[in-house]
């Protein structure tokens, strides 16, 4: 038994050295693409639109795009510089983000809600 716990811390170091080494090694391609720079590397300005569900009384969802957002990304495995990778980036512009919408708890005569002030 001593000898499986034993494997897995081996194999467990053995793991995280290597994320580590992948994420040094690509955040010096980052450093050298940053000297060398151009126009789409290593970053870049995507344009994206993002697409809404609004889901309506009868139950069935609307689905709206909202206006184009400039969203810069860089060229990686992991986020560097304080961007996401635009493998990422490009994957999120294609899922929908759904809106609840709550309802306002008011009295039905009222047109609007009143706030009160208590003294």
């Amino acid at each position: 038994m001593e000898r499986v716990w034993g494997s897995l811390r081996w194999m467990a170091i053995v793991t995280v050295a290597c994320a580590a080494v992948v994420y040094v090694a690509d955040d010096l391609s980052v450093e050298h693409r940053m000297a060398h720079r151009t126009k789409t590397d290593p970053l870049e300005t995507t344009e994206v639109r993002p697409l809404y569900a609004v889901p309506l009384k009868n139950g069935r969802a609307e689905l709206d795009f909202g206006d184009t957002e400039a969203q810069t990304c860089v060229h990686s495995i992991f986020p560097h510089l304080g961007y996401n990778p635009c493998w990422y980036t490009k994957r999120e512009n294609q899922q929908t983000s759904v809106i609840m919408i709550l309802p306002l708890a008011y009295s039905s005569t009222d047109s609007f809600p009143i706030l009160v002030r208590r003294p």
